[in-house]
């Protein structure tokens, strides 16, 4: 029977390199978020929801191109219930005011642009839904965060925590940061995967941590240096492992999923990709930076202990 030999990689002699690359690309990021900003989705910017009905299956690529040829500019287009229904959110329009105007025009302009469809419903959707949305993201994601930190400073100790949330902040703003620089649409379904991101890459974080503490109790005489090196290898495998079965899936969605779920499985394969990174050059590196030792997992000898012991 095979078995695999553990490798002997020194992850942590690039410790210091990986986290000044990485503070750079976070204030880069952070700098475009505040510069260029996000190209935000009708879900929080406000817009039109329009149900169309047809007789016959839609051909959704061709409404898209027709929408975005139009002064309508492009917008989301995705089956609602049947193949013969369609549902269409379209971005704010400025040719009427006020929400039932705005209704009525868009439509006409419908009627005339897509004579095959019979328009069933329009709603304005107001900018008021749109930021509380994104206060609702942004609240979400606090809670996350503090959750994190609870979690792993009780299972492990601060300075793991301040790791682990060090980690979960590089991942998050490299994504935020990529979806500013390239101006993809973000929406609803990159706010979750986000929030997916954070959970999937802690759990990795958790495992390679894990190993840490067995080994930081085993090899008592090691450098904290040593005990990472060690933990990471042989984590190793399991995480290849799982990170390519994650990624193969997710690619599979990028490619075969329709443009409805493009902004999702965009930001899980960037979330990946960073999140193996960071679980070794972030999360780990923080916590050796911060002095981590054998003592700081110990678990804690009530005083009196050895008294009550004796005979």
């Amino acid at each position: 029977m095979l078995q695999w030999k553990t490798p002997n990689y020194d992850f942590m002699q690039w410790r210091r390199l990986g986290l000044w690359l990485s503070s750079a690309i976070n204030v880069a990021a952070i700098v475009s978020l505040f510069t260029i900003g996000l190209n935000f989705s009708i879900e929080f910017t406000g817009g039109t929801v329009v149900e169309l009905a047809y007789k016959e299956p839609a051909k959704l690529e061709e409404i898209r191109q027709t929408l975005s040829k139009s002064d309508f500019h492009g917008g989301v287009v995705q089956n609602f219930g049947s193949p013969e229904n369609v549902l269409l959110r379209l971005p704010p329009s400025e040719a009427a005011t006020g929400a039932e105007a705005a209704s009525k025009d868009i439509g006409l302009r419908l009627n005339k642009l897509l004579p095959e469809a019979e328009v069933r419903r329009v709603e304005f959707v107001g900018p008021q839904v749109g930021e509380e949305l994104a206060e609702d993201g942004l609240i979400a994601s606090l809670i996350a965060m503090v959750g994190i930190l609870i979690y792993v400073m009780l299972r492990f100790t601060f300075k793991f925590a301040v790791g682990a949330i060090v980690a979960t902040v590089h991942d998050v703003l490299v994504i935020m940061g990529f979806f500013s620089l390239s101006q993809l649409e973000f929406d609803l379904t990159a706010l979750a995967a986000v929030l997916a991101i954070m959970g999937y890459s802690l759990n990795d974080t958790i495992v390679i941590f894990d190993r840490i503490r067995e080994n930081f109790r085993s090899m008592r005489v090691a450098e904290p240096v040593k005990v990472m090196n060690t933990s990471l290898n042989q984590t190793l495998s399991r995480t290849i492992n799982t990170h390519v079965v994650t990624m193969l899936t997710v690619l599979s969605l990028y490619f075969l999923g329709g443009a409805l779920i493009h902004s999702f499985a965009t930001a899980f394969i960037i979330g990946i990709v960073v999140g193996t990174y960071s679980s070794i050059y972030v999360a780990s590196a923080s916590v050796l930076a911060l002095g981590a030792t054998r003592q700081d997992l110990l678990p804690i000898q009530k005083e009196g202990a050895d008294v009550d012991g004796r005979p």
